[in-house]
């Protein structure tokens, strides 16, 4: 039997350089381990501005100098790079990274110098068995194209035709992917279907991350599905509590038999980051919390309605977002539209239906797609 770790988002601030972050009962877990598996979720590159590429949210970076000891002394074998800021630092940064990765024997997957090696299976190969593991990142800024490198993209078709190919010659195929809504414990209905039948075409076992919360999980057909293993080791503060919980998966397989785990609470200290194994009633709150989650996950209905509650939650933002004057560079003006009902005025139904349109219908996703990725190209 093989006992493979698998954690969540791992970023260090080069600030915390040379410092404790790793409490031994991690270090130990770890240790158990044979094979482990960390989503290195920032470039390993000098902060080099002009290198930044165009996108929203935070760009993050890392120097070797800062990331190397951590991913040594937990004794990291294969770092996950498709998720949304691998490619923070362009082209340069994920080049950078690579080259530290093969330099330090540290293997890695979901990305690469183009959408064909981005795609590309890590082998792990011991105790008689051959496990493909494929990585997924939803599209976002980080993804690879034919001629671009970047993270290898979730795209329901690509990703069957990868696990099918994995499956036809190898023992187990798990599936790593970074998606999901974040602060959000639960999957979204779509999310549930989508990795379900990855299942379905031959996917082992799936894994997720992404939302810097815990998520709960499901057994079908015999295969796990974790949902979200929330951070593992983010030195970024947050006011949210779920940021600083997370889970350790530990997949254990056997060849010829179903895939079992278990999951192993941690948290960080708020000031110093430092992670380490909950243990006693700590752990038995994040155990009962995933029960809870689980239940909701199992009842369609219930999923649905918790779906619904968190769509209701999160209009205004993504309603603003969708807003001309979202472009406006000074939050103060932004706000004092905002105050006016501008914003509500200019979201009429006339304009919130065009862009219904040109977000859900295939065609014209397609062409807006292409000429907006053309437009920030330009600039």
């Amino acid at each position: 039997m093989i006992n493979l770790l698998i954690t969540g988002d791992f970023y260090i601030a080069d600030n915390f350089q040379n410092q404790q972050m790793v409490d031994n009962s991690v270090e130990q877990l770890f240790s158990s381990a044979d094979n482990r598996i960390v989503n290195l979720e920032t470039p390993l590159t000098d902060n080099s501005p002009q290198n930044r590429i165009i996108k929203t949210g935070p760009h993050l970076q890392s120097n070797a100098e800062t990331i190397l000891p951590y991913l040594k002394q937990l004794k990291v074998d294969i770092v996950t790079l498709a998720n949304n800021h691998i490619l923070d630092y362009g082209a340069k940064g994920l080049a950078d990274t690579f080259n530290i990765l093969y330099e330090n024997q540290i293997g890695y997957v979901g990305a690469g110098r183009n959408l064909q090696k981005a795609a590309k299976p890590f082998i792990i190969e011991t105790d008689g068995m051959k496990i493909a593991v494929l990585n997924f990142a939803e599209n976002e800024w980080s993804i690879a194209e034919e001629d671009r490198p970047g993270a290898n993209p979730l795209d329901i078709i690509d990703n069957v035709n990868q696990i099918k190919i994995a499956n036809a010659t190898h023992d187990k195929v798990i599936c790593i992917i970074h998606g999901g809504h974040e602060y959000y414990h639960l999957p979204s209905p779509r999310m549930v279907k989508q990795y379900r039948f990855y299942v379905e075409n031959g996917a082992d076992a799936v894994v997720a991350h992404h939302t810097h919360c815990i998520g709960g999980y499901e057994i079908y057909s015999n295969a796990p599905i974790i949902y979200s293993l929330g951070n593992f080791l983010f030195t970024l503060p947050s006011k949210m509590e779920e940021w600083y919980t997370g889970l350790l998966a530990i997949l254990k397989i056997e060849n010829k038999k179903p895939i079992t785990f278990d999951l192993f609470p941690v948290a960080q200290e708020k000031k110093t980051f430092r992670v380490s194994l909950l243990k006693n009633m700590q752990k038995e709150h994040v155990i009962n919390q995933i029960k809870e989650i689980n239940a909701a996950i199992a009842d369609e209905d219930l999923l649905q309605i918790n779906w619904a509650e968190f769509v209701n939650k999160k209009s205004d933002q993504y309603l603003n977002g969708l807003s001309p004057i979202s472009a406006i560079g000074s939050r103060y003006i932004r706000g004092g539209f905002n105050r006016l009902g501008i914003s509500k005025l200019l979201l009429n139904k006339n304009y919130l239906k065009n862009v219904l349109n040109h977000i859900r219908c295939e065609a014209h996703k397609d062409t807006i797609s292409e000429i907006i990725n053309k437009k920030l190209d330009k600039k």
